[in-house]
């Protein structure tokens, strides 16, 4: 492990919650996998060990660490193979209590936030929209002030904790004629009247519960706004760097995860009167992936850092989410590769590693979409800042 960035402190945080997972998580994610549902008993445990609360103040109940505690809860979620379960945790934990954090007023805070921590509440965030996909600017979901209230019409999808949290941080448009600069953030509870979700069938991540969301007159007070009107665009954009960053870390850890799993398997698997990790050909194409991997993850590890000393790291952590997802798709199927026809066995990890991989690269932003938004910062020299305090 890099001593650079992981201290003592570190280490016994990281054995500390391998050793929680495999007691009160393991056990469980099979039946999650197949009922697509995460069981609220596991959101409380979270809560009283304090890791919904690492990154977060100490007014709140958190515990205000540094960045690479997160790295090590990503890593770690991702090495008891359910893309699914990992996703509900830390969409809740760094999507939408972000927002909360960051742009809440202190009394949304003390509602919202205080609640996220101990996981009494769930949350989730509702950006994408079902014409708009990865063009967040064209959104098409309205929130109209009337009076003292906002009422929001329009639709998500791809939400993940979509139909069991407790409360959304949405984004919508306050003034639907002024593109991206008439965009705002909002939060409101489950079951104020109007809303409703659809859960969708999905080729993996199949413990999460991700849905498309419709807004049916939704009326919610305008102290519900989170930051200033028009700003949300912004706050968007400031907070992808994160997401991407976690999409990349989540990559690094995941193929990590399938390499050692590959690697004990082909030094136990016979063929020809010896193991096949003796073989050239399994040999080289492993170190490749190898090296791929280690390099990805050293790369994620300087961002984290640069991200944890207050930099904007926008370029970044998109070039982070490109290459790491691209890269953790490319272990995974020479992975179940090196397990031969037991690699296509839902007995194994690799099937479900395979299809839970598979979404690195859509999700949080196509690579298409990060290509471009990378040409425009390298090629055209445009530049995003961090919304205006």
């Amino acid at each position: 492990m890099n001593n650079m960035y992981f201290t003592e402190e570190h280490q016994l945080f990281r054995q500390s919650l391998q050793d929680f997972l495999k007691k009160e998580v393991v056990p469980h994610i099979d039946k999650w996998e197949e009922t697509g549902t995460v069981e609220r008993f596991i959101w409380k445990k979270f809560g009283d060990m304090g890791f919904f609360g690492l990154a977060y103040p100490e007014e709140y109940g958190g515990l205000n660490l540094d960045l690479f505690y997160t790295v090590i809860l990503l890593e770690e979620l991702q090495k008891i193979n359910s893309g699914g379960f990992a996703a509900n945790i830390w969409a809740h934990t760094y999507l939408a209590m972000t927002h909360v954090n960051k742009e809440g007023s202190h009394e949304i805070k003390e509602k919202y936030l205080t609640a996220s921590i101990t996981g009494e509440k769930i949350g989730c965030l509702c950006i994408t929209e079902p014409f708009g996909g990865s063009d967040v600017a064209g959104m098409r979901t309205t929130a109209i002030k009337k009076g003292d209230t906002y009422v929001l019409n329009g639709s998500k999808t791809f939400i993940t904790n979509g139909v069991y949290s407790d409360y959304l941080v949405v984004a919508a448009k306050t003034d639907p004629d002024a593109g991206h600069k008439g965009m705002s953030m909002f939060i409101m509870d489950r079951d104020t009247p109007g809303i409703s979700a659809t859960k969708l069938d999905k080729l993996g991540w199949r413990a999460s519960d991700t849905a498309e969301i419709a807004f049916d007159n939704v009326t919610i007070p305008a102290s519900n706004l989170m930051g200033e009107e028009g700003k949300g665009f912004p706050y968007i954009m400031q907070h992808f760097a994160l997401e991407r960053l976690i999409m990349g870390i989540n990559a690094h850890a995941r193929a990590d995860y399938a390499l050692e799993y590959a690697r004990q398997y082909m030094s136990e698997r016979t063929a020809f009167g010896t193991t096949i990790d003796k073989f050239q050909a399994l040999r080289h194409s492993f170190v490749d992936l190898y090296a791929d991997m280690d390099m990805c993850r050293e790369y994620n590890y300087s961002v984290a850092n640069r991200l944890n000393n207050g930099e904007y790291v926008v370029k970044e952590a998109t070039i982070s989410k490109l290459k790491s997802t691209k890269m953790a798709d490319d272990v995974a199927y020479q992975c179940m590769q090196f397990l031969g026809g037991y690699g296509y066995m839902e007995e194994y990890p690799m099937a479900r590693l395979l299809r839970d991989s598979r979404l690195g690269p859509i999700g949080g932003g196509t690579s298409e979409i990060l290509r471009e938004i990378l040409a425009k910062m390298v090629i055209d020299k445009k530049e995003y800042k961090p919304a205006a305090k």
